[in-house]
């Protein structure tokens, strides 16, 4: 065995260790435990000795591509050790065509049962939930409010807080919260939301303004005071975004699924460290606009990135497109370390190209 220098790579490592340190990762990525030299030698036919392959996990270990997380334990990659694989070892498993078309199949079950890209991203972050076994993670397209109307509708939420949903032209939606107006009755919402419907109807936000701020000014529109103030401050708030506003939204399912198959106390503590990572939506944005950079899946393990450096945790992103093939967003993956990268990665990739051809005709 000839290990070269402290920049290990693979070209450094004779076959022997190679296939050690592969079947080390392939092992760990299945179980999530340690192995130990005597067990890796029982494994599939090795002629190796628990000795020689001691000294080679030895070795491995010393360039900081395994670590024993405890005394007398086996072995586990570092992150090291697992961007080395990752980067030069990983086989990938293709997408076999049923596999496509099934995937083809429940994306667009989303835009047939409920309509416009929001459906198609929601079912494509809960897909990849489910297929990866990690939380799916969806960034929007920019979407620019300076475009035609289709419907608004407000929500009262508890009292204190109404939801305002703005439903455009193209079907995407757009959630926005206000304070509820005090006096204002339950069924001014509605009243209130039929006002701004009609008059918005096929029109842009920026273009309906002033004309809905004068049709209640001069007392024309059959809504009370309370509704009248509602409208105003929405139009108000909508105005400040200069007409034109350009926001991305983050779409994260499955986190529950996080939580299957923890093993030790010090899991629980990750995952609730990620959790808390999940949270700050507008750092996980630019995450994923990071991603936009890749021609294809691009993949950060552990400290790679600085958000997810205490929740030791994996990100495996691809971007889509739109028909003219400009990067609009992107889909992906997040979990624990130990992601089944060669399943994740197809799936993360094919995804991305599935939800550009469902949605990228959108002008955004």
């Amino acid at each position: 065995m000839s290990l070269l220098s402290a920049q290990l790579n693979l070209s450094d490592m004779d076959a022997r260790a190679r296939a050690v340190f592969k079947d080390i990762v392939q092992s760990y990525l299945e179980t999530g435990q340690p192995i130990g030299s005597r067990t890796l030698a029982l494994s599939g036919g090795r002629t190796l000795s628990p000795a020689t392959i001691r000294n080679t996990m030895a070795d491995l270990t010393r360039y900081g591509l395994l670590a024993a997380p405890h005394v007398s334990a086996g072995r586990i990659p570092t992150q090291l050790g697992l961007r080395l694989f990752v980067d030069g070892l990983l086989e990938l498993g293709d997408l076999s065509p049923s596999e496509q078309s099934a995937l083809e199949r429940q994306l667009s079950r989303g835009d047939d049962n409920r309509g416009g890209p929001t459906a198609v991203l929601e079912q494509a972050s809960s897909l990849l939930a489910g297929l990866a076994g990690g939380a799916g993670l969806v960034l929007t397209p920019e979407r620019d409010t300076a475009k035609p109307v289709r419907h608004v509708e407000f929500v009262n939420l508890d009292g204190e807080q109404t939801l305002v949903v703005i439903v455009y032209a193209d079907g995407q939606v757009e959630n926005r919260l206000m304070p509820y107006p005090a006096g204002l009755l339950p069924s001014a919402l509605e009243h209130a939301g039929n006002f701004l419907s009609a008059r918005l109807k096929g029109r842009k936000l920026s273009d309906a303004r002033a004309d809905i701020l004068a049709e209640i000014k001069d007392g024309l529109a059959a809504i009370d005071a309370a509704a009248s103030s509602l409208i105003e401050q929405g139009l108000a708030a909508w105005s400040q975004d200069g007409g034109s506003r350009s926001q991305r939204a983050l779409i994260v399912r499955g986190q529950a699924r996080l939580l299957d198959n923890l093993e030790a106390q010090t899991d629980l503590e990750r995952i609730q460290l990620l959790f808390r990572d999940l949270e700050q939506k507008e750092d996980l944005i630019a995450l994923l606009d990071n991603a936009e950079d890749a021609d294809g899946v691009k993949i950060f393990i552990g400290t790679e990135n600085p958000m997810f450096s205490l929740s030791g945790s994996s990100v495996v992103v691809a971007p889509y497109r739109d028909a003219q093939q400009r990067i609009i967003g992107a889909v992906g993956v997040i979990g624990p370390t130990r992601l089944n990268y060669g399943r994740v990665i197809p799936v993360v990739d094919y995804t991305a190209q599935l939800v550009g051809k469902l949605i990228g005709t959108t002008k955004t």
